[in-house]
């Protein structure tokens, strides 16, 4: 039976943004309700949301926040329990993002999809389950109904190998002034942001009209 509950469609959707991985932003993030304490006490070998699927590198939602803990809890659990053949790998996909502010560029580390996390385990082992599944701040799998689905190794390939993106802190409608290049120092209105391409096009006065160019975000700030 089809899950059709507000928290199965916000599953599936999940899953469809992360199979396609076409917009790397925020997908989901679950927000923890505050002065809310987790009591998880899942019965793993009653548990019917297993994959059936077996070894596999399986997505897990985590609180907003909390995917480093997550990976740092479960990899303890693995040592104490020794599931080193059953959960192999915990995984946060990241990638470094240059983001163009108005004091200059910045290069930071950002992760590809906040409040996920990947884990390659065999999804339908009851003790592997239940060590991922009670996990403080594990929120659920993601798939239908919350049963694991297993990522193919291309999309998990494609998570994990990112390039150097370079974010603009500037929007449609800013005013900006080129600090590099051919147009270094001219300024203009932002009329479009292509984030795949890494460019913007301003609107400049030439020969008495406004006309468009196009320019790197490297080359540009915000113009105070």
């Amino acid at each position: 039976m089809a899950d059709t509950s507000k928290a199965g469609i916000k599953r599936m959707a999940a899953m469809k943004a992360i199979r396609e991985m076409g917009d790397l932003g925020e997908v989901l993030k679950p927000v923890r309700p505050e002065g809310v304490v987790e009591t998880n006490t899942y019965d793993a070998a009653a548990s019917g949301n297993k994959s059936g699927r077996g070894m596999g590198v399986y997505v897990l939602h985590t609180y907003a926040g909390y995917e480093k803990k997550v990976k740092d809890n479960i990899v303890k659990a693995v040592a104490n329990r020794h599931l080193e053949d059953k959960i192999v790998e915990v995984m946060i996909p990241e990638q470094d993002v240059t983001e163009v502010r108005a004091t200059g560029k910045k290069v930071v580390r950002k992760k590809v999809l906040p409040g996920y996390v990947l884990v390659r385990m065999d999804a339908d082992d009851n003790d592997a389950w239940y060590v991922v599944r009670n996990t403080r701040g594990v929120t659920g799998f993601v798939g239908p109904g919350g049963k694991p689905v297993p990522l193919s190794d291309e999309e998990v390939e494609r998570m994990m190998s990112q390039e150097h993106t370079i974010k603009a802190e500037f929007a449609v409608g800013d005013m900006v002034v080129a600090i590099d290049g051919a147009w270094k120092d001219a300024i203009g209105r932002v009329t479009r942001i292509d984030e795949n391409k890494h460019t913007a096009t301003i609107m400049m006065e030439m020969f008495g009209r406004e006309t468009p160019v196009e320019i790197d975000f490297s080359d540009l700030k915000k113009y105070a």
